[in-house]
């Protein structure tokens, strides 16, 4: 690596909370957090942000007239944006945005176009507020940012993509700061019904319907969730909550449109690139993708047991939240930077390990998406 990159602040909000206390106190806690979502003509688990999440969007909603027809998940990036950067200095020009999503403005664009088919008149801002590109726009009106202004899409590895992009932009000195992440609201019908058609989506009515890193599962378990997290990134160690040691990616050629190797090469490769990048062989632990599917969660762990000689802590936390899509892989870096923080692991009830009680100091993410678009992040707790 050029140089030294850091995490230097970071927000979230999801079905775990909006602030660091609740957060905090639901990671800590074996609790889940899904509930019946009814939608016609029938009710699926999901993960909802929770009724004082809400109002924390709709009190935002309101402080300015144009936030009003604004999406659910451009509200939610707004928010995490805040959080991430409260009390950083900033400036303007020389700071990028890249907050991206895998379905965008969903629920919205979804309205709008139930309205066309119902034959009445659209709104002028069924375009401008339904792009893709509206969310990290949106942020950078909110915040002043004039920098580098990014939204894209490469699915559930999107988050992560972009701190690859951050990367780059910092490493080159054309930004000094970088505000990365993923928002995705993607609790709607047809959405829903998407992974249901794909037959993905979780049918058990449990208190654990995702059975993320259950590797004697017998059926897919995948719930989805709603959520943002935000991470702000340099090359100043000053009020650094981690360094990012290593920087790993790759794409397989898949076999069929949803799946990839049942070893997943991309994986492999991804985080070798991220443990050479490291000069590591070895992390204390890993924060796997691992969706709740048979193939998926299975395919993960054969490569890590490829990639390693002695294979890491493994957790996850969709099995709490549920898969929040392009924001996934920003919640799994806030569950490492949780453990990061107390040094404690936090374990998959699905997936025992010997010894959970070993300090973690460095931890992996991944993340990985339709079209086997692999992303690894290897994050430590920054030196003293």
């Amino acid at each position: 690596m050029k140089h030294p990159i850091y995490i230097n602040g970071f927000g979230a909000i999801s079905a775990l909370g909006h602030d660091q206390n609740s957060i905090n106190k639901n990671y800590e806690n074996g609790s889940t957090h899904f509930s019946n979502l009814n939608l016609d003509p029938t009710s699926v688990m999901a993960a909802s942000i929770s009724l004082d999440s809400l109002e924390e969007l709709t009190k935002l909603s309101q402080e300015n007239s144009k936030y009003k027809d604004l999406d659910k998940s451009v509200l939610m990036a707004i928010y995490t944006a805040r959080q991430a950067m409260s009390g950083l200095d900033f400036n303007a020009e020389s700071t990028g945005i890249n907050i991206g999503s895998s379905r965008g403005a969903t629920g919205l664009f979804e309205k709008y176009h139930k309205a066309f088919l119902q034959g009445e008149p659209l709104s002028p801002l069924s375009s401008p507020t339904t792009t893709l590109g509206n969310i990290s726009s949106w942020v950078a009106q909110d915040l002043g940012v004039d920098g580098p202004n990014i939204s894209h899409s490469i699915t559930c590895s999107t988050a992560l993509h972009a701190m690859l992009n951050a990367k780059a932009w910092l490493e080159a000195g054309m930004s000094d700061l970088f505000i990365v992440g993923g928002a995705e609201a993607p609790l709607t019908e047809f959405t829903i019904a998407q992974m249901q058609a794909l037959k993905l989506y979780s049918r058990l009515n449990t208190s654990k319907p995702c059975e993320s890193l259950k590797m004697d599962k017998t059926q897919n378990s995948l719930v989805l969730g709603e959520g943002s997290a935000t991470a702000v990134m340099s090359r100043s160690s000053e009020n650094a909550i981690a360094e990012i040691t290593g920087f790993g990616y790759a794409t397989e050629q898949i076999r069929h449109n949803i799946s990839i190797s049942s070893d997943a090469e991309c994986f492999q490769k991804s985080m070798k690139m991220a443990l050479v990048e490291a000069q590591r062989i070895e992390v204390d632990a890993i924060v796997l993708h691992a969706p709740g599917t048979l193939k998926g969660d299975q395919a993960e762990l054969a490569a890590i047991e490829k990639t390693f000689t002695k294979t890491p802590l493994l957790t996850t936390n969709k099995w709490k939240l549920g898969h929040t899509f392009g924001a996934s892989g920003m919640l799994s870096i806030e569950m490492a930077l949780q453990m990061l923080n107390l040094q404690k692991f936090y374990e998959n009830p699905f997936y025992k390990h010997q010894d959970p009680s070993k300090p973690v100091t460095s931890v992996l993410v991944n993340a990985v998406g339709f079209g086997g678009n692999a992303v690894s992040i290897l994050l430590e707790k920054p030196k003293q």
